[in-house]
């Protein structure tokens, strides 16, 4: 990369039903209809059904910091589960749970109040109760949140990712973007290891 060109940092609420990508062979919608910032990719990425804080920038180094686990850098996410949620299976979750043969590191699972998002139809709520948890991951395999609460047997409905390490969307509508401060990519940069 080009010492001299000037690095970018983004911080993007992702609606529901984008694509974490700019380009979709199959025509779905992507990041290319809200960041109109070229030669920044997303550092990590979220589902197409999953909402929330997605970080893009030019810079390499600081997607490495983000996306790999050695860097702790911590994902907070709210998770609406169907089902009301048993103690037994936030601890199970706390603990790790085998996906795929390889169990999950250790996280900080709790339940909490239902969060003041923004409204949108949610599949699957009319089959019984719901729960709301906060989940506080230092990994991101594939769907791995989704992969975990159904593990438990509380299927997820619901995933919002409120907080990347400090950073987090509030004050941001979904579809809405800004660039970082400086104090925010130096606590990227130094590995903040702060939960939201």
């Amino acid at each position: 990369m080009d010492k001299s060109k000037k690095h970018l940092y983004i911080l993007f609420n992702k609606p529901y039903g984008v694509l974490s990508n700019f380009v979709d062979p199959e025509g779905r919608p992507t990041l290319q209809a809200y960041i109109p910032v070229p030669g920044v990719y997303a550092a990590g990425r979220l589902d197409y059904d999953s909402e929330g804080a997605l970080i893009l920038t030019n810079d390499g180094p600081l997607i490495c910091r983000i996306t790999q686990p050695d860097h702790h850098i911590p994902k907070t996410y709210l998770v609406m589960v169907l089902g009301e949620i048993t103690d037994s299976a936030l601890a199970e979750l706390s603990r790790g749970v085998i996906i795929e043969g390889v169990k999950t590191k250790r996280c900080q699972a709790m339940r909490i109040e239902a969060p003041d998002l923004p409204e949108r139809d949610v599949p699957g709520t009319r089959k019984g109760p719901i729960s709301w948890v906060q989940i506080i991951l230092r990994e991101g395999r594939k769907r791995q949140v989704r992969r975990m609460t159904a593990a438990v047997g509380f299927p997820t409905l619901r995933l919002f990712r409120v907080a990347i390490g400090n950073i987090t969307v509030e004050g941001l509508q979904p579809g809405e973007w800004r660039f970082l401060d400086k104090s925010e990519v130096q606590s990227l940069k130094s590995g903040n290891r702060g939960g939201a």
